[in-house]
């Protein structure tokens, strides 16, 4: 059963191999692979395929890009999303173009859902529900949602994973992973881009995103941290109608964050709203480190009171301790304008690698925090500022963490929410306290006592297993299986070249002796004839005159004579 399986998904594999080549081709998109240092494959497709006018080949590259990602479904669409929160693995255009991709894909027939929801649920459609309604209120790649009555009476809204969706994404996630290894073998500076782990958190993030039950925890876990909050409302999930493929929440009527007219019309304060959201959203990121990850005006719902209803928590941000502290040593060194502070900071963080240039990186923040010093602090947009550090860091080959590009995308449409509802919004007010308690509460002497036990108990664990290392190191010394592995990097590149010479060279002996055989045989005037020819001598010169026009034109193209 289990080699029927591979087969299976080999099969799907090939197809969609398939499939995705021809999409990229058709979007003329092989200049991609020239930009990630696969020249050969994109020589070898020039040679082998035939040559047509890409789809839209008015527009840029990256807007036939994101077309490409959206006509290949819902993996690519989800690799999309996640690159556009990647300012430091490919350009800013790319990234910006990125954020415009659409997860929407019409929905299925009810028929198929209704099927689908009884097959996740285990049981029949009646026994969970009074009514569903057949039309979707809302449809994605991964699920569509529809109104629905329980069947003890709250109206509630339902998501579900459309069917084979699991199974489409594995394959994409096998075919990724083998692009990821390929470019980790030939794209330059590859440990800076990291391809395979790239595709490693993305895997992880989709896969969780299939999950609908995580949606659901997420939900709890947010309302818990939030518990006793009169400011805030989550809905409710119904768990005896919700499983891995299926989530049935409570159906909550609210006024969304962006109709500021009606907001306005209903008596609503958005100053008053536009505080909260700020205070939950700071919250969220430097005090409980776990914070929603999409929350764009449909998922924003404003009731009565002026309480704040958040929506869709398929996708979700989590900053552990260490980003939390990278992130407000950031921050503080910014609205200080400490240019030596903030090179310490990126530097300390481990994100830095050994060839970046620290003068130039100094320079670099130096004009950026000048950019901002005759702003005044209320008038500063802290995302877009924060976004134009993660590009300039970016440009001098230092990673920036995922939840905290996340978190960055997120603090913009955060901001533009509250600017929205109060023009005189200002974020880095509503910032400050929060990072004068961050701030402090990390260097309390509680705090740098803890720090100072945790250094002491890792010296005493290496302490302890010194011993033990270095026996093991001199048995294996003993017994001669001692071994250090070493890496030369660029020496691949010099064995293909190496490689490819000696193909070149071993061809065009073949032709040679092709050549001198056929002349042989053309003298001895033996065996049988063609034309008046000898036909072996006919069929040797033919072969040889036939890999050699090959060649000359492979060698033509290239460029490489």
């Amino acid at each position: 059963m289990f080699r029927i399986v591979n087969i299976n998904r080999n099969v799907r594999s090939i197809r969609r191999y398939r499939q995705i080549i021809t999409v990229i081709g058709g979007y003329g998109l092989g200049h991609l692979l020239e930009y990630l240092n696969l020249g050969q494959v994109v020589d070898f497709s020039r040679r082998v395929l035939r040559r047509r006018p890409p789809k839209a080949a008015h527009l840029s590259a990256p807007e036939r890009l994101r077309l490409a990602l959206e006509e290949l479904g819902t993996t690519f669409i989800k690799l999309g999303q996640l690159l556009s929160t990647r300012a430091d693995i490919i350009p800013a255009s790319f990234v910006q173009e990125l954020t415009h991709l659409q997860d929407k894909i019409p929905c299925l027939p009810f028929e198929e859902i209704k099927e689908q929801i009884e097959h996740e649920l285990g049981v029949p459609l009646e026994q969970r529900f009074l009514y569903v309604e057949p039309e979707a209120i809302a449809g994605a790649s991964i699920a569509q949602v529809h109104r629905a009555t329980l069947v003890t009476g709250e109206d509630v809204v339902v998501k579900v994973r459309r069917p084979g969706v699991v199974e489409a994404v594995e394959t994409d996630i096998d075919i990724l992973m083998g692009v990821a290894l390929l470019l980790e073998r030939h794209m330059a500076r590859s440990d800076i881009y990291d391809p395979v782990g790239v595709v490693r958190e993305f895997s992880y993030t989709i896969r969780r995103e299939l999950d609908l039950t995580r949606e659901g925890h997420a939900i709890e876990k947010i309302r818990d941290n939030f518990k006793g909050d009169a400011t805030l409302y989550f809905p409710k999930v119904y768990w005896e109608a919700t499983s891995k493929g299926v989530l049935t929440t409570e159906y909550v009527e609210g006024i969304k964050v962006s109709d500021t007219l009606a907001i306005e019309e209903a008596g609503l304060d958005g100053r008053e709203i536009a505080a909260r959201g700020a205070r939950v959203f700071l919250k969220m990121v430097l005090e409980h480190g776990f914070f929603h990850g999409d929350p764009h005006p449909g998922n924003v719902l404003i009731l009565k009171d002026n309480v704040i209803c958040l929506l869709d928590f398929g996708m979700v941000g989590r900053l552990d301790p260490a980003v939390k502290r990278y992130l407000t040593d950031v921050l503080v060194a910014v609205i200080n304008r400490d240019v030596e502070g903030l090179a310490y900071v990126i530097v300390e963080a481990g994100d830095a690698a050994e060839t970046v240039n620290m003068q130039a990186l100094k320079k670099a923040l130096a004009e950026f925090i000048d950019s901002y010093f005759e702003i005044p602090l209320k008038e500063i947009e802290v995302g877009r500022m924060l976004m134009e550090f993660i590009d300039l860091i970016s440009t001098h080959r230092i990673k920036v963490h995922p939840d905290l590009t996340m978190l960055v995308k997120v603090l913009v449409v955060v901001e533009g929410m509250g600017r929205r509802l109060d023009p005189d919004f200002d974020m880095v007010g509503h910032l400050r306290p929060f990072l004068e308690r961050e701030f402090r509460r990390q260097r309390s002497p509680g705090r740098l006592f803890h720090e100072v036990e945790q250094g002491i108990e890792g010296y005493l664990t290496l302490a302890r297993n010194l011993p033990r290392d270095v026996k093991e190191i001199l048995n294996k010394v003993n017994r001669n299986k001692f071994r250090i592995d070493l890496e030369h990097r660029g020496l691949d590149r010099f064995s293909k070249e190496l490689d490819r010479s000696a193909n070149r060279l071993c061809l065009s002996l073949i032709i040679a002796a092709l050549l001198i055989g056929s002349s042989i045989a053309m003298q001895g005037n033996r065996g049988p004839m063609l034309w008046g020819l000898p036909a072996f001598a006919f069929f040797g010169y033919t072969c040889a005159g036939l890999v050699g026009i090959w060649w000359m034109i492979a060698i033509l193209r290239s460029g490489r004579l």
